[in-house]
């Protein structure tokens, strides 16, 4: 049966036939003569590689340099990218995606379905050791993803095939009501094949790189700077204004603060508004102080392969020890919200419950943090003793030092804290060489199996090591679910279990806050937290 409907997030078969975004500018807007643009990023990414990105520093990086399949408007709603139309078949088992044939890579070749076959199956081979070889399997449920992270087909039986140069034929192994969100994600961008296989790792390097976005990469001074110039060969071009634009590795939210106030930044990065400034902020430049809800969770992740964190009671008690609400409105500040679950309210589809610890005042849960601990068998002979692991960032650093004072005020609690640089941290995390470590998780799309699913025991991000074979059943069946009322009963059961086990100690839940010009318009309140470039335009100021 073949099915020819208009995009609908909420339905399970879906065509895709929309409006494509760029810099709309609205009529008689004057705009500035110099089309340039200074953004914070946060920290250096790790790789330039999309096929190899893990975190935002890393996809900001790679939605701006390559387009895939789909994209995300300002407001953060699917629109068509390299893929002007879509269709499914078979029940939605089948997905063909029809190729624009103005799409082209920066060096003017055309971008093909070969391309995005090419990165597909690139991304889930072993060789390539991508943090997100899970994605394809077990977000998009893309025929043999599964299988082949765990090695049991060869990269070539993906899901995915070139029929022609134009359209691509993606193969499910069940229905996914939510599938086309999931694809617009930073590690599924084409990559062109021919300069991966000239240039090996140096691929991503100035000179070397091809990319297919409203941008193309022109220097990087690692630690100091990312330069990128406006593609001429955008399919969409026409609509880009901003001509050059470049991005600044400030982890430092404080210095990154005072470049901004020297109007050496037009747009911090996300998060980039240091908490002891705040109150100078609203004061002189509110209006330029701009926040909105993001689908993400700040938390602490316990190492299940470390004792005595394969203990519930201990991680129930430093978790019952935290002061959510003091984190988040006092400490940080910028409309975060308690985590008391994983999943943010703000999920689309999502219903959240209530715990029942969620009720007690503070006090109750310390009381019962202390019990637990004692019945662990701490006592002033025998404290707990854990090193807590960090990213270098001050405002990581406040966090962690008031929950160390958090966890000390239970009882003998005594805590190491650990930082280090972006990269190293990602490193150690991705090796389990940690015991209790910072984590975030921001959605990878805007529907609640992109959170939860990050607890199933066969997940690529799953650094905690978390396993319960109930908890696996659930978030499967859930894959499977096209009832949106069944899906969120199951996801709620999920939650449950979460709150049983405590896998991490979720703290809040983020809001996206940046600190931006007011000569620079065209950004939405997209909750995945992603701003384009090529949505920005700077007016006459």
């Amino acid at each position: 049966m073949r099915m020819t409907q208009r995009l609908a997030l909420a339905a399970c078969l879906v065509a895709g036939s929309a409006k494509a975004f760029a810099a709309e500018v609205p009529a008689g807007t004057p705009l500035h003569p110099v089309q340039e643009i200074v953004r914070g990023n946060g920290t250096e990414p790790a790789t330039l590689d999309p096929n190899k990105s893990e975190g935002r520093p890393e996809s900001n990086m790679a939605v701006e340099l390559f387009e895939g399949l789909v994209s995300l408007s300002p407001d953060g709603k699917v629109i068509p990218g390299v893929a002007e139309k879509w269709e499914s078949r078979e029940g939605g088992k089948v997905w063909l995606f029809t190729l624009r044939k103005a799409a082209k890579w920066s060096d003017g070749s055309p971008v093909t379905a070969h391309d995005f076959e090419y990165s597909f199956k690139r991304m889930v081979d072993p060789k390539t050791a991508s943090q997100y070889a899970w994605y394809l399997g077990k977000a998009s449920n893309v025929k043999n993803g599964r299988a082949i992270v765990e090695g049991k087909v060869p990269p070539s039986e993906l899901g995915v095939k070139a029929l022609g140069e134009h359209t691509l034929q993606i193969t499910l192994e069940k229905p996914v009501s939510y599938l086309i969100a999931t694809l617009a994600h930073g590690s599924l961008m084409p990559v062109p094949r021919k300069a991966i296989e000239k240039y090996g790792d140096k691929w991503t390097e100035p000179g070397n790189m091809i990319s297919n976005g409203a941008y193309k990469l022109a220097e990087r001074v690692v630690n100091e700077r990312i330069v990128m110039l406006r593609n001429p060969h955008y399919w969409n071009n026409a609509k880009t204004v901003i001509d050059k634009v470049t991005f600044l590795p400030i982890n430092n939210q404080s210095a990154e603060y005072q470049r901004y106030r020297a109007n050496g930044i037009d747009m911090t990065a996300d998060g980039g508004v240091p908490p002891e400034q705040l109150k100078q902020i609203r004061r002189d430049i509110p209006n330029e102080l701009v926040t909105w809800p993001q689908l993400g969770t700040y938390c602490y992740v316990f190492n299940f392969r470390k004792k005595p964190f394969d203990d519930v009671r201990v991680r129930k008690a430093l978790s019952l020890a935290l002061q959510r609400e003091v984190i988040a409105q006092k400490l940080v500040g910028t409309g975060e919200t308690p985590a008391y679950s994983f999943t943010p309210e703000t999920a689309e589809g999502y219903t959240p419950i209530e715990h029942d610890w969620q009720r007690w005042t503070q006090a109750q849960r310390e009381e019962e943090a202390r019990r637990l601990l004692a019945e662990a068998g701490y006592t002033k002979a025998r404290p707990l003793r854990f090193e807590l692991l960090y990213n270098t960032n001050e405002g990581h650093k406040k966090i962690a030092l008031a929950a160390a004072w958090m966890w000390r005020r239970i009882g003998p609690v005594e805590v190491v804290l650990v930082n280090q640089e972006w990269k190293t941290f990602l490193d150690s995390r991705n090796r389990g060489q940690f015991e209790v470590s910072r984590y975030a998780w921001i959605a990878d799309y805007n529907e609640p199996s992109t959170m939860l699913d990050l607890f199933h025991s066969q997940h690529g991000n799953n650094d905690g090591k978390y396993n319960n074979p109930q908890y696996d059943a659930i978030m499967d069946r859930a894959k499977s679910a096209l009832d949106a009322a069944e899906r969120t009963r199951l996801y709620q059961d999920a939650e449950r279990i979460l709150a049983q086990d405590f896998p991490t100690a979720n703290v809040y839940h983020y809001s996206n806050r940046h600190l931006i010009k007011p000569w620079v318009k065209g950004y939405g309140h997209n909750p995945e937290g992603r701003i384009l470039t090529r949505d920005l335009y700077i007016v006459a100021h």
